[in-house]
């Protein structure tokens, strides 16, 4: 049942900011674009909305949709068409006021804006271009923008769209086509890989325009992202990886964003979460996709068909060094910058250390602390000049066990799991023990 009756401008804020908070793939890096001195705004390439970028500041973009009113009927979706719930809309002038009301009083620093499909991917596309032009065009915001480019939409609005945005994105929505099929029948893979297919190309020609004429407008200049949500459907973690490598290879994404399922409606091809969303799925999802954008790993050497999910207990690159002991231990003082990237503990810029300082002299385990080597970790796939921290075992039982006593820092949504001590008690009948061969069970 749809109620029309008139709003202001606050009552749709409400609506509309709480209609977006299921849309994670909000991230706010990937491009410098100084203020010319004369107009609204600036955009500085790190940060996420509502963390922290690389200069300690906090990034917080403006995420709503411009609509929740919906012609497709995805099941696992809150504003679904068959929901009764309220609708509303943003004109694109309430857009474009809200955005500059919110970055004159410091409260952002760009906007994040998605929406539901209204009459049309056309006509909804229509609209999101025409809240950017105004925002660049008649009220001159130089700041940070992330639109949705709508699957179904005409090409040269998403083209015309893109010349005006920072960074775009399309919505995978389920890691399968079948999935798609099953909850989301108004979807296809293909409708939606062609916007992604569009930007893609559209990006490679701007940058050869860019260096043969150095003025060319800039397109999307931060790239693309996706979003996937994870546990509606039966796909395994390695599916899903496997999914999001092909779309950084032959997409080019900038970021696969991860989204925990949240049971919002009633129905009976939803899985029912009885311990809630899936977090900690989700939080080894990212770690892995970490690994394959930073750490040089592929799908396939973290998960197989006969190893196809996580082990929810270890993080994805302890659980592949302890299924690789015969790689290990790796000698700091003479391994590769690549090498270095495998052993857990040793991160991008703790290797570019290691590797720098040996140019001056031998590296120990007091300068490996020093450089950010996080030896509760490392111990036990390194050596320096030949020598381990202390005496230990290179068996897969041993240092599990100190691994699982590590407490490792989860993200505050999945803080609830507890990291288990071995040490305290007993493993036979005990509830370590028990985890212990569980953790075992997971690797097998």
């Amino acid at each position: 049942m749809h109620i029309h009756q008139e709003m202001d401008l606050f009552e749709k804020l409400n609506i509309l900011t709480d209609a977006a908070k299921y849309d994670v793939a909000c991230t706010s890096s990937g491009v410098d674009r100084r203020g010319d001195g004369k107009h609204m705004g600036n955009c500085v390439a790190p940060g996420i909305c509502h963390s922290f970028a690389a200069d300690g500041r906090c990034i917080a973009l403006l995420k709503i949709l411009f609509t929740n009113e919906c012609i497709f009927d995805c099941k696992y979706c809150v504003n679904r068409s068959s929901n009764d719930v309220i609708r509303t809309s943003f004109t694109p002038e309430e857009v474009c006021s809200l955005t500059m009301e919110f970055y004159r009083r410091n409260f952002i620093e760009g906007l994040f804006l998605s929406s539901g499909i209204l009459h049309s991917p056309d006509y909804t596309m229509g609209q999101i271009y025409q809240i950017l032009y105004l925002l660049r065009e008649k009220y001159h915001f130089q700041g940070y923008i992330h639109v949705k480019a709508i699957p179904g939409a005409d090409p040269l609005l998403i083209e015309k769209t893109g010349f005006l945005a920072d960074r775009m994105s399309v919505n995978l929505e389920l890691p399968t086509a079948e999935g798609l099929r099953k909850l989301a029948p108004n979807k296809s893979r293909k409708r939606i890989l062609l916007p992604m297919r569009q930007v893609q190309e559209k990006r490679a020609e701007n940058k050869y325009e860019l260096a043969l004429y150095h003025q060319a407008p800039r397109f999307v200049p931060a790239g693309q992202s996706t979003q996937m949500i994870i546990g509606a459907t039966p796909e395994s973690d390695y599916q899903i990886i496997s999914v999001a490598e092909s779309l950084y290879k032959k997409f080019e994404l900038k970021r696969v964003f991860y989204s925990a399922f949240v049971s919002v409606n009633e129905d009976a091809l939803l899985p029912s979460l009885p311990g809630g969303p899936p977090l900690l799925r989700e939080h080894r999802l990212y770690q892995a996709d970490w690994l394959m954008r930073f750490y040089g790993f592929e799908a396939g050497e973290l998960l197989s068909e006969g190893h196809p999910n996580f082990n929810m207990l270890l993080d994805p690159k302890c659980d592949w060094a302890l299924s690789h002991l015969e790689e290990f231990p790796v000698e700091v003082n003479r391994a590769g910058y690549e090498r270095l990237l495998r052993v857990p503990g040793i991160g991008p810029k703790s290797a570019r250390r290691i590797v720098q300082a040996r140019r001056f002299g031998k590296v120990d385990y007091a300068g490996l602390k020093k450089m950010g080597v996080v030896l509760k970790r490392a111990i036990y796939f390194i050596t320096c000049e030949g020598r381990t921290m202390y005496p230990l075992k290179m068996e897969e039982n041993y240092i599990l066990r100190n691994l699982l006593n590590v407490k490792e820092k989860l993200p505050f949504e999945v803080q609830t799991y507890r990291q288990l001590s071995l040490f305290d008690c007993g493993l036979d009948g005990t509830e370590e023990g028990i985890q212990l061969k569980k953790a075992m069970a997971c690797r097998i």
